[in-house]
């Protein structure tokens, strides 16, 4: 039996190395950004998995990190899993901070088809400063109803997702509320994707492939100046240099002048040795004409 037990911990220790990580890609209404990555065996074991995050990872927008967005995968390809979108949810403690003593809470749930045919539950919310009577609560969830079902049947699913997000629909709930009751808070606490028509399609190159092209242009660019500013400073320190040699030329010639005047000490003699010759020769010719 104890060896069955080992062999069965080697077996569960060795499909950790047959399982490859996968990206998670966000539908085109969030530009198809990195949610995660995910292991798992085989790509098949990918489809339907559901991903969760919030919008702050996404966006950046610090304010909305109370908002939760949940992600389906829908198809694989390659090492990336694509998904779309299927619903969205509010932190229990954000509610729980809203909700309190003395203060009256409408919530309301609306079944709603969009422009492009797909299905969504939406559950708004709306938070008054006081206690208020039963009637009014049922005026304002009416009035919700037909502002989510007006927003939502001229909009299409990504324009929709962003008007619950940003909160342009709570916006408008909370003008349209305030003739019957002002409203302190109103926020859509949860959607979800009840039927989708069609699936999002696929963008042929991924996120990160479309950044890595515009990289080779810059590079070569990049180059080329710096070559050429390296250059010219070389040249002018040989031309600094030149003007250092120049004054030894100039040395050299001051020198020349003072050699120059030896010379003629030597041309002096010969023509002291040319007199002596002279005289000689002038003697002879006197004695020449005694004799005869």
């Amino acid at each position: 039996m104890a060896k069955k037990s080992r062999a069965a911990a080697r077996k569960v220790k060795d499909k950790w190395k047959s399982k490859t990580w996968y990206n998670i890609i966000a539908p085109e209404m969030f530009d198809s950004r990195i949610l995660g990555e995910t292991p798992a065996d085989s790509p098949e074991k990918l489809i339907n998995r559901v991903t969760e995050v919030t919008v702050q990872d996404i966006t950046g927008d610090f304010s909305k990190m109370h908002i939760k967005l949940r992600f389906k995968v829908h198809d694989v390809r390659g090492g990336d899993a694509y998904t779309y979108f299927i619903g969205h949810d509010m932190t229990s403690d954000y509610i729980r901070r809203l909700t309190r003593r003395k203060k009256s809470r409408t919530d309301g749930t609306f079944d709603v088809m969009t422009k492009d045919d797909n299905l969504v539950r939406i559950k708004p919310m709306a938070i008054a400063e006081r206690r208020i009577q039963s009637s009014k609560q049922s005026a304002i969830r009416k009035k919700m109803g037909n502002i989510v079902k007006s927003e939502a049947s001229g909009k299409i699913l990504s324009e929709l997702v962003r008007s619950m997000i940003m909160g342009e629909m709570s916006k408008k709930i909370a003008v349209a509320c305030r003739s019957i009751q002002p409203l302190q808070r109103v926020e859509i606490r949860k959607s979800e994707l009840m039927r989708i028509s069609k699936l999002p399609d696929i963008p042929e190159k991924t996120p990160e492939e479309e950044p890595e092209e515009p990289e080779t242009p810059e590079e070569t660019p990049e180059g080329a100046p710096e070559e050429t500013p390296e250059e010219p400073p070389e040249e002018p320190e040989a031309a600094e240099e030149a003007p250092e040699t120049a004054p030894e030329e100039s040395e050299a010639a001051e020198e020349t002048p003072e050699e120059a005047p030896e010379e003629p000490d030597v041309t002096e003699e010969p023509a002291e040795a040319s007199e002596e010759t002279v005289e000689p020769a002038e003697e002879v010719e006197e004695e020449e004409p005694a004799e005869s």
